[in-house]
């Protein structure tokens, strides 16, 4: 491995392998200056070998000439620190290089920790992320993202026409995942070492499956049981924070209990204007406002300031005071309808349900077409790809605009999937499901 004497060249190095995933890392001496605190520079050369998807720790071993045991042990202990991801299946070693979002930024703040400069990588992490608008426009750039937002279910009106499917339930979430894991917010834990967070729990960031068994193997998280994690969430839901999961069908990983004031993503909405960093939930704030006594509260408590309380002029010596709502702005996460206590809000059904991919591999592939990374997600021997992927992948295309598509397969040169995606368009329904 050369090069171990320039430790800049493999800082530089690093920085453009992160900015090669679907979520992006512009470069910056803010952002060299956090790699540099979180990885050695033999840690960096390790790290930019390490694919973003599941590679063996043989094949690693391999591809990097380094002995199976000792690269094994070098890996781990980079996946204790939430450097890399790492599991197991059928008795063989995975790892994956995770993104800055979601990946080593949470896990650095997801437990408190006394070998590590943790003000001054907070004081970094701050400034690249909520001061310079391209990294928000590299991750959160898209129609597709990483995270969605959960209706409160006791929001929504009773009866028959209101449908609301499993995977949108934060309570059915908690209940059907076999593993939960409990950890500190890193948004919140972040924001406390720069004095600003607020008074809300720190300790309420719920994973789930293969995620927390990650993070709870590595102590990044601890195991708690469901009845413990249906408490803390209604505890949450009290508190008046909002529910921000995975945004995906099945196999959710992650919830968080998010309040408007340290959430990175609600950030990216409040400072950049990125309305979408979110993906709002299927329904959308209703005001009746023959009921709305304009008391503010409920502007006061929505986490993404989607709320105003206007003056109306009805007859002269009648002018009144109500809520309004900017309908591109609700996350439809129903943290209004708790905070009213005349009754005049409540959840209706969005004109159009919200995409959601099936799984996290439908949402990456849909994440790289929106942001031309295709290519770079492939990797170098995309004909390597298992059938099952190849047509999964065309699938995702096949619910893009044709030009994203087209600007997706430009640049990979790749004759399989440019004949692929011609058959499937001429004979769409030979893909099985």
């Amino acid at each position: 491995m050369g090069h171990r004497g320039n430790s800049a060249y493999e800082y530089r190095l690093l920085q453009q392998r992160l900015d090669r995933n679907v979520t992006g890392a512009p470069d910056s001496p803010i952002f060299r200056d956090i790699l540099k605190i979180l990885f050695s520079p033999e840690e960096a050369e390790l790290a930019r070998q390490i694919p973003s998807h599941p590679t063996s720790l043989n094949a690693l071993s391999s591809k990097m000439g380094i002995p199976v045991e000792k690269l094994g042990d070098k890996l781990s202990e980079m996946a204790h620190r939430g450097l890399v991801v790492d599991f197991q299946l059928q008795q063989r070693r995975y790892f994956v290089l995770p993104p800055v979002v979601i990946g080593f930024f949470e896990y650095t703040f997801m437990r408190t920790r006394d070998n590590m400069p943790m003000s001054e990588l907070a004081r970094l992490f701050e400034e690249y992320m909520g001061q310079d608008e391209r990294f928000a426009k590299s991750v959160f750039g898209g129609s597709t993202q990483l995270g969605r937002s959960f209706v409160r279910e006791d929001a929504l009106p009773e009866g028959d026409h209101t449908e609301i499917l499993d995977w949108e339930r934060a309570s059915h979430v908690v209940r059907e995942s076999p593993t939960v894991g409990l950890s500190l917010c890193a948004c919140r834990h972040k924001a406390n070492h720069l004095g600003k967070a607020c008074e809300r729990p720190m300790e309420n960031c719920f994973s789930f499956g293969h995620a927390a068994e990650f993070l709870v193997r590595n102590g990044l998280a601890k195991p708690i049981t469901t009845s413990e994690a249906l408490r803390l969430l209604e505890q949450s839901k009290e508190l008046g924070l909002a529910q921000t999961g995975d945004n995906v069908q099945n196999k959710v990983t992650y919830l968080c209990n998010c309040c408007g004031c340290c959430c990175e993503m609600i950030q990216a909405i409040k400072t950049f204007d990125l309305r979408n960093a979110i993906v709002s939930s299927n329904w959308i704030m209703d005001i009746d406002t023959s009921k709305c006594k304009g008391c503010g509260q409920c502007a006061e408590i929505c986490p993404v300031n989607a709320i105003e309380v206007v003056l109306q002029d009805g007859k002269e010596t009648n002018k009144r005071r109500w809520a309004a709502r900017e309908e591109t702005l609700c996350l439809g996460c129903g943290v209004c309808y708790s905070a009213c206590k005349s009754g005049a809000i409540s959840m209706k059904p969005r004109a159009q349900r919200v995409f959601t991919p099936e799984t996290a591999f439908d949402r990456t592939v849909s994440m790289a077409i929106e942001r031309g990374k295709l290519d770079e997600l492939l990797g170098e021997d995309p004909e390597s790809l298992s059938p099952q992927a190849i047509e999964r992948i065309i699938r995702s295309l096949e619910k893009s605009p044709n030009l994203q598509a087209a600007i997706a397969i430009e640049p990979l040169r790749s004759a399989f999937l440019e004949r692929s995606c011609k058959q499937s368009a001429a004979h769409p329904n030979n893909l099985t499901t």
